[in-house]
């Protein structure tokens, strides 16, 4: 008797940004977020993405990983690093955005970095920055020594 079991594959292909855009600090981290983001739901829908990076800090891609209500985006933390292990990626920022336009982490926001921050040592990536956006500018993590 042949048991019978599913085939796992894994394609990815990263699309090259024209010019090569490298990742040096926030500000541009979040330009280019902000850049892919539909500002339609911007201050409507809370959203969680996550910028994969490539040894150099270049982007190689932005995923969506969740999309929720008006105050919060569910983290499947499995999927998050599911993600950022199939991609080959070597580094990442997250970034979520307050559709009420407040630029401070919440609690819930500061917990979860830290879980993630954690997880990513763990499997020797670089969690470069946590951003909040907003269409009026960004908190980082990173620069506020939050991380």
């Amino acid at each position: 008797m042949k048991h019978t079991i599913a085939e796992i594959k894994l394609n990815y292909v990263p699309e090259k940004l024209k010019p090569i855009t490298r990742i040096t600090n926030s500000q541009k981290a979040y330009e280019v977020i902000l850049e892919h983001w539909d500002k339609g739901t911007l201050e409507y829908q809370e959203e969680f993405k996550v910028l994969l990076l490539n040894h150099g800090n270049q982007p190689l891609g932005l995923y969506t990983l969740s999309r929720g209500g008006q105050s919060f985006a569910p983290v499947d933390l499995k999927i998050l690093f599911g993600v950022l292990l199939k991609s080959g990626a070597t580094g990442f920022i997250s970034a979520h955005n307050h559709p009420s336009g407040k630029l401070a982490p919440s609690n819930p926001d500061v917990v979860l970095h830290k879980k993630v921050k954690k997880i990513a040592e763990f499997h020797e990536l670089n969690y470069l920055d946590n951003l909040v956006i907003t269409p009026e500018g960004y908190y980082s993590f990173q620069d506020e020594n939050d991380f």
